[in-house]
């Protein structure tokens, strides 16, 4: 009887313990919404809204459209998943898987000799519009302000799942990135 008050205790200690330190910290805000400011320049938009889980979690979508008609991706939408190794709320280093709906165009050269002059000739010819869905994981850092300004640096990579009958593979493989500014709330 004595061994189980004594367990009874140390469990009761203990589920107290760790409730008490989960709970101190859980009145943050969480709520982001990101722009990324390098494909910005390059002509493209992409916005990202990110809904924090917890102090080390978090999962968002960003939508991606080309405004350049140079950009072989027109469109994608990615939802991700976010784990955060920071001592801040959903702030420091940070690991996360994605899913990536996108639409690219599929552009090619022709090269071909001119049997006249002997020389070669190249032809950009423009291709059909694909859609495919990829799959990939990425790392990154989130530094955030006391006002809520946040800076976030990020890399990422995935593999186009379908249309593997494509006459390029330039397309096989996305990427995902950039130099992100936006605000918690």
């Amino acid at each position: 009887m004595r061994k189980i008050l004594i367990t009874s205790a140390l469990f009761f200690l203990f589920f107290n313990g760790y409730s008490q330190e989960k709970n101190e910290n859980q009145n943050f805000k969480r709520n982001e919404l990101k722009i990324n400011a390098v494909f910005l320049v390059a002509g493209i938009a992409e916005l990202t809204y990110e809904r924090l889980i917890d102090e080390e979690s978090g999962a968002g979508i960003s939508v991606f459209a080309a405004l350049d008609s140079d950009v072989a991706t027109k469109f994608s939408l990615t939802p991700y998943y976010r784990f955060y190794f920071g001592k801040k709320p959903a702030a420091g280093f940070y690991i996360e898987g994605f899913g990536m709906l996108n639409n690219y165009q599929e552009n090619y050269s022709i090269t071909y000799l001119d049997g006249n002059t002997g020389s070669y000739t190249y032809k950009e010819v423009k291709g059909k519009s694909v859609t495919d869905f990829a799959l990939g994981f990425g790392i990154g850092a989130k530094w955030i302000t006391r006002k809520g300004i946040i800076f976030e640096l990020n890399a990422g990579i995935g593999r186009n799942l379908f249309n593997k009958t494509s006459k390029i593979n330039d397309n096989q493989i996305v990427g995902r990135g950039g130099l992100i500014v936006g605000y918690r709330f």
